[in-house]
């Protein structure tokens, strides 16, 4: 089966373009095969190009287009934010955002401690060869 994301209503998206980039919303409506209707808990509902989303693995059980206090207690009753920050995907964004945001020492601090993980995994390379070879 080559697809395990499909558009469908409930499907958990990011937005990956715009001025809310990087906000996770729930698609409420298909409009047209270009288009869904998006919302969150604290944003106005619109449309959005689906070229402008990425879809989640993380469905929820809504109806077509419900009301805002329906889809916040969906959204809580499916533990989406957690379940989101426990993925790899939220994983790796949550780094890429704190690695943004370090300054210039913690950014060399960082790179001091790649240097000593980097010579301790080479000291110990290097005696299992020897223990090998010998």
């Amino acid at each position: 089966m080559p697809f395990q994301r499909y558009v469908e209503i409930g499907r958990v998206a990011l937005m990956n373009y715009g001025k809310e980039y990087g906000r996770l919303v729930v698609i409420v409506d298909v409009v047209d095969q270009n288009r869904a209707l998006v919302d969150a808990p604290d944003m106005i509902r619109e449309q959005i190009n689906f070229k402008r989303l990425s879809l989640t693995d993380i469905k929820i059980d809504i109806p077509r287009i419900p009301k805002k206090s329906v889809l916040i207690s969906a959204m809580e009753a499916a533990d989406v934010k957690n379940r989101w920050e426990k993925s790899s995907w939220g994983r790796k964004l949550i780094v890429q955002k704190r690695r943004a945001s370090l300054n210039d020492f913690e950014r060399f601090k960082v790179m001091l401690a790649k240097m000593k993980r980097a010579s301790a995994v080479r000291r110990e390379l290097s005696k299992l060869k020897k223990n090998a070879t010998s």
